[in-house]
């Protein structure tokens, strides 16, 4: 398995919709559960699932930090 560059910027998560690849994980799963896939694909589709994962953790942690960042400008204040 290839591992790809974290898309922890901002800018690589432009036009990026976090509901979205949360339908997309969910179809996946729902996919794999209902024995719909060949097993090759099953293992092509969890990895992918995975990397979507991946995305909602790293958009779920900046989105962390602005909000901690707000929190304590406005305790500065």
């Amino acid at each position: 398995m290839v591992r790809r560059k974290n898309s922890s910027s901002s800018d690589s998560m432009e036009g990026w919709n976090y509901e979205a690849k949360v339908i997309e994980i969910e179809e996946i799963i729902a996919r794999i559960e209902a024995g719909e896939l060949e097993l090759e694909e099953v293992f092509d589709q969890f990895g992918k699932a995975v990397e979507y994962l991946r995305q909602c953790e790293s958009f779920l942690q900046q989105r962390q930090q602005q909000v901690d960042l707000l929190i304590e400008t406005l305790s500065d204040e």
